[in-house]
């Protein structure tokens, strides 16, 4: 995972079950380039698209995810939902990012095997419900969205209108492997990268290559066991629970109004625990106890 990586455009990759990856130098974004060609059933489910830099990269709520070319990843799989219900499909989310830290945990604990890495920056672990930090530092974000395939004839034509299409999740993700801290700071937030976890170079196609396998085979234990084996991995790794914190609901706040608050109801409390479908349970300052579905956490 430490060795020096070939150039991008050699890189050996596929999606899931076989299915097609496809590598560009440069791109606006993944993810919108994912939900166009779903949309026009240009692409099958499993497909991984790859970008060495985005233009327009965003996380959640439109915000900016800086994307310098060369050093980091950026990419999208498009995860079939045969056989998961679409109430259950906003989860892979967390599946996903329980099982990517897993594997940067790995990688932290090798390098900190050899003696190097940052000592001072804390355990790779997930802030509910999908991000996945260093201590505090966020270095990897996910995002989520449900499409649909438009579906084809066997002989390449499209189906009637009436066809139903196919549902699956175009998962974006965008981790900070071998750029540097100091590359965000204009963001105002804080930030590390793999190489600062690990203190040396990740081989970006080995680890991409492990992360997609990773996946696919967690997915496929999600198809039967639902979330519950997810959420005691959470535990397990978890350094949240018991701290305080602020759920941000509705939040449509961007990189431009995010301190301001605009668009979005924030509530200030104590983290008590995640439950078995995943979702959090928070005590609010005013002492109600509330259910979280769906929000950003604030730590």
């Amino acid at each position: 995972m430490f060795s020096p990586e070939r150039p991008f455009c050699d890189w050996h990759l596929g999606g899931f079950d076989n299915a097609p990856a496809f590598l560009f130098d440069s791109l606006k974004s993944t993810h919108s380039l994912m939900k166009a060609r779903a949309a026009a059933g240009e692409i099958v489910p499993g497909t991984l698209m790859v970008a060495d830099t985005q233009t327009a990269g965003r996380g959640r709520h439109e915000r900016t995810w800086d994307s310098p070319a060369g050093l980091n990843l950026y990419f999208n799989i498009l995860i079939p939902l045969d056989g998961i219900p679409l109430a259950s499909a906003p989860q892979i989310t967390q599946v996903a990012a329980l099982t990517f830290a897993e594997i940067f945990k790995g990688l932290q604990d090798d390098a900190h095997a050899q003696g190097l890495g940052n000592p001072n920056i804390g355990k790779v672990s997930v802030k509910w419900p999908n991000d996945i930090l260093c201590g505090k530092h966020k270095f990897c974000g996910i995002l989520a969205e449900l499409v649909y395939i438009k579906k084809r004839e066997s002989n390449g034509a499209q189906y009637s209108t009436a066809a139903k299409n196919i549902p699956a999740i175009s998962m974006g993700v965008g981790i900070n492997v071998n750029s540097s801290p100091g590359d965000y700071a204009h963001l105002g937030r804080s930030v590390t990268t793999l190489k600062d976890i690990c203190g040396q170079r990740i081989n970006r196609e080995k680890l991409l290559q492990m992360l997609v396998a990773n996946l696919e085979r967690a997915v496929g234990q999600f198809r039967a066991f639902g979330i519950r084996p997810w959420v005691d991995a959470w535990k397990r790794m978890d350094q949240f629970i018991g701290a305080r914190g602020t759920i941000v609901v509705n939040n449509h706040c961007t990189d431009q109004n995010r301190n301001s608050g605009e668009g979005a109801i924030k509530k200030t409390g104590s983290i008590l625990d995640m439950q078995d479908d995943g979702s959090l349970l928070f005590k609010c300052d005013d002492g109600t106890v509330e259910t979280v579905y769906s929000a950003d956490l604030e730590i």
